[in-house]
């Protein structure tokens, strides 16, 4: 693993504009921030709106004017990924031309009758660990979506890495993702694809979000495996979770928080870091609170990797 050492830090917060910052995701906004300042590097913003059909008119502005009233701005105008279509098609091409990407003519109810046919079931929640039926082939079937190869050489891709909160990790991508898809069949770039392109073409060295994508990080570095790029350093962060225990989201609770005074945002910081696993901070105003949250959070950095441990 190719990992980005000796440049100068830089770190990315990337929502999707599906709807306003609640308190997970200011908690994500917070840390990426802190960390990249800490590291007296730069932090960016980009706006994940490669699904159309889940984002919200406007919403990126919505965004933007929300972190900017936590003093969260970022050290260049934020990308969109809805204007990254050629970039993502070439690094699909590159991965055609080696044999890596596959068209897929399988639908969800297809993979589905595979697996129950072969008498596999799957443990990941929403997503199902494709069978592999179309790596030979399309047979009669018509072109959907786009398809990573994850077994090479008849063997199982296993990727190993370290993250700097939740310590060494391992998965077996070939059997416990199987080959994901690189394009969907609406047309639409997957995320996969869209973030590791889009952090190689920012020169992104620092990933900071919530842990809730840890799961994801294995797929991300075969694809800059793939790709022949760097890996970047990773560190995943609590979450802020609903009444229900899982991740706060729209379903279960999430709410925007309120900005409307200087009270207000120090007020919706503090619970932020209070996530984060900061001390309290005692200060009126946001400027004051974030200058006084940078020495705290480049202590706590420092205790976890003289620990070496999550």
């Amino acid at each position: 693993m190719r990992l980005m050492k000796g440049a100068r830090y830089v770190g990315r917060f990337a929502p999707s504009p599906t709807g306003p910052l609640h308190a997970g995701s200011l908690a994500a906004a917070l840390g990426s921030w802190l960390d990249a300042r800490a590291a007296g590097g730069r932090w960016l913003v980009r706006i994940e709106d490669v699904d159309g059909a889940r984002c919200v008119a406007g919403m990126d502005a919505v965004i933007l004017d929300q972190l900017a009233r936590c003093g969260l701005v970022p050290d260049a105008a934020p990308w969109h990924q809805s204007t990254r279509d050629a970039a993502y098609a070439a690094a699909l091409e590159s991965l055609r031309r080696r044999g890596l990407a596959y068209d897929c003519g399988c639908s969800r109810r297809q993979i589905d009758d595979a697996l129950a046919a072969a008498g596999r079931t799957h443990e990941r929640g929403d997503e199902l660990v494709y069978p592999g039926t179309c790596r030979s082939g399309l047979g009669a079937r018509v072109a959907r979506a786009v398809r990573l190869l994850t077994e090479r050489e008849g063997r199982h891709v296993v990727v190993d890495w370290t993250d700097r909160r939740l310590g060494p990790r391992h998965q077996d991508v070939t059997a416990e993702v199987g080959d994901f898809v690189l394009r969907r069949a609406d047309g639409a770039w997957a995320y996969q694809l869209a973030v590791v392109v889009d952090d190689v073409a920012q020169g992104v060295t620092d990933v900071v979000r919530g842990e809730d994508l840890a799961d994801n990080t294995p797929r991300q570095i075969l694809l800059q495996r793939d790709l022949g790029v760097p890996t970047p350093r990773y560190l995943h962060l609590p979450l802020v979770r609903g009444a229900d225990g899982f991740k706060l989201g729209k379903g279960n609770g999430a709410h925007a928080p309120r900005l409307d005074t200087p009270q207000d945002v120090v007020a919706a910081l503090r619970a932020a870091a209070c996530t984060l696993g900061l001390p309290l901070i005692e200060a009126s105003a946001p400027g004051a609170w974030l200058a006084a949250a940078l020495p705290a959070w480049a202590g706590m950095m420092r205790d976890l990797s003289r620990s070496g441990s999550p």
